[in-house]
């Protein structure tokens, strides 16, 4: 059982605690008094802070043994194992504002029929709060490079997980139960810096600082808060992510970290270099066109300037043809203008 025992760091708002606590809130502003369902409750830590901040708290949990010292400090335990028996079994119709699935669901047989049953469970208005595990954390996808499935006691790869989400299979999983997610956050952690096992120094140049990059990587846990769907209405477009603790805050800067970037400023340099060669390149091309159109310009007049030698070629052939017959024939050539001029002579 002690396995899961947690001391709970209000001051410390980067833990999934402090974060379901906040997302379940306290009694209402008018003092009405806030009812709360914690499933899983183990030894009952979440429902005392809330109790102490004005809420009743029922809690349901499998292990008789937390759920003993959970009774000490909740209004109500119930022992009962949510894979035989529904909730709807085990609590009155409307009788929450709150349902508290704190890392329970990645447990269960079938999460979206448990969260399918509390709906029917919560007043008017109220909510469903949950924190689950981000199984694209980047010490999960660092791991699974090296071939490692490690399974631990807790964590992220607790080894009584039956499901596993990313945020897309969450966000899927609660539109899928009938849910509009109001309340999106995450806790945040770096992948060399967790329980997950991982050899980074047999990983490829790069890799783990490309990896704490990415989308989602370096968040450990979700948190989000829910409210059923009217009849008819659709799943809105999630909310977008709120970290518990900025990426930049808990990121580790380290020889990987310096590694990836003196290789992001040596592919850069490359890059420019063929950049500059590509433009000399287009450069040279675009010459190239120009002195390409200069010559058919060029071949074009030659082209007319041979036509026009063809031509006169042509006529000083002909001339010297009839100067050839004048010098062959002159008294002939000298009767003919006789005759030429006399024409012109009578049309005058």
């Amino acid at each position: 059982m002690s396995h899961y025992a947690v001391e709970i760091d209000l001051d410390h708002p980067n833990t999934s605690h402090v974060q379901v606590l906040d997302l379940a809130g306290s009694a209402g502003p008018s003092g009405e008094v806030k009812r709360v369902l914690d499933v899983g409750c183990w030894t009952g830590e979440v429902g005392r802070i809330l109790t102490e901040r004005g809420c009743t708290v029922t809690g349901i949990e499998i292990d008789p043994e937390a759920a003993a010292l959970a009774e000490k400090v909740l209004e109500r335990v119930i022992v009962a194992d949510l894979d035989s028996t529904p909730l709807t079994e085990l609590a009155e119709p409307g009788a929450y504002d709150v349902v508290i699935f704190a890392d329970v669901l990645e447990h269960l047989l079938d999460p979206r029929a448990a969260l399918e049953q509390a709906r029917s469970l919560l007043a008017p208005g109220g909510r469903v709060v949950v924190s689950i595990p981000n199984v694209t954390h980047g010490s999960v996808r660092l791991a699974l490079l090296q071939g490692r499935w490690q399974t631990t006691d807790t964590g992220l790869l607790d080894r009584t997980h039956i499901r596993f989400y990313s945020r897309e299979g969450l966000l899927d999983l609660f539109a899928e139960a009938g849910y509009a997610v109001e309340d999106l956050r995450g806790t945040t952690a770096d992948p060399l810096n967790v329980e997950v096992a991982v050899d980074p120094v047999r990983l490829p140049e790069g890799v783990v600082e490309w990896t704490r990059r990415q989308p989602d990587a370096l968040v450990y846990q979700f948190q989000l808060a829910a409210r059923p769907l009217a009849d008819g209405e659709l799943p809105p477009a999630p909310p977008a992510l709120v970290e518990a603790a900025p990426a930049e805050e808990v990121r580790l800067r380290d020889d990987h970290t310096a590694r990836y970037e003196e290789l992001i400023r040596s592919r850069l340099a490359t890059r420019d270099h063929i950049l500059g060669i590509q433009a000399s390149a287009n450069s040279a091309q675009a010459r190239v066109g120009a002195l390409s159109k200069q010559l058919r310009d060029a071949r074009e007049v030659n082209g007319r300037r041979r036509e026009r030698i063809e031509r006169l070629r042509g006529k000083v052939s002909r001339l010297e043809s009839e100067l050839t017959y004048a010098n062959r024939h002159p008294l002939r050539n000298f009767a003919r203008r006789v005759v030429r001029r006399l024409r012109r002579a009578t049309r005058r």
